[in-house]
């Protein structure tokens, strides 16, 4: 991903004045007008708290870190900067967000119809369910009766997520709604992680001299 975001933020004219990875440490934070992360979760809260504590605006894409999240935020908030986290910057994905919450709102007064998930990442993945299919469940949750989702686990008042592994897979997302007569199902598939990388530029693009927390809705418009 870093890979990709760098050569996409290339292509669209800007310059990289800081990189940082495990083993790398090159250019200087402070001179960024805007940082993105997509590390290991592990270190995720403090890549985003050092760019934040240096007045640098952050975008994030690392999943499996949020019970820094409130923590990240005041950060930000108290150093009158800007911070915006999505677990996915794919603008498809960002519209099949929408899509999903419009289909559970038009779905809930037909009781007869259950809800389920499934998501397929490459095996490279390190948290399940995805973010993604998290964001997803939470805006069928929203919108319905059921109080909660379970991963591989069928519960009554709870929407179940099955989770695969497989290959190099970037990302497929479906949610079915079945009933004794028919089935309606809405799926998201990524041919490639490009689409995730030219969101992420974009949603850098957008909180340049921003002050706040954002998701993608705001810079979509959404």
């Amino acid at each position: 991903m870093g890979k990709a975001i760098e050569q996409i933020a290339l292509d669209r004219g800007h310059q990289i004045v800081c990189k940082i990875d495990k083993n790398l440490s090159e250019g200087k934070l402070h001179e960024a007008d805007a940082a993105i992360n997509f590390s290991i979760p592990d270190a995720a809260a403090d890549n985003i708290s050092s760019a934040l504590n240096q007045r640098v605006p952050v975008v994030c894409g690392t999943t499996g870190w949020l019970d820094a999240y409130q923590q990240v935020t005041q950060t930000a908030l108290e150093k009158n900067t800007a911070f915006l986290y999505a677990s996915n910057f794919s603008v498809g994905v960002n519209l099949f967000f929408k899509l999903n919450k419009v289909l559970a709102q038009m779905m809930h007064p037909h009781k007869e119809y259950r809800a389920s998930m499934e998501e397929t990442h490459h095996i490279h993945k390190l948290d399940a369910p995805s973010g993604t299919a998290i964001t997803l469940a939470e805006g069928i949750i929203e919108n319905s009766d059921l109080i909660d989702w379970k991963l591989d686990e069928d519960a009554k008042d709870s929407l179940s997520i099955q989770s695969y592994r497989e290959g190099e897979v970037p990302g497929t997302h479906s949610i079915k709604y079945k009933s004794t007569i028919d089935d309606i199902t809405i799926e998201h598939k990524a041919h490639n992680r490009k689409g995730f990388a030219l969101g992420a530029v974009i949603a850098a693009e957008w909180i340049v001299g921003k002050k706040g927390i954002f998701k993608m809705d705001d810079v979509l418009n959404l």
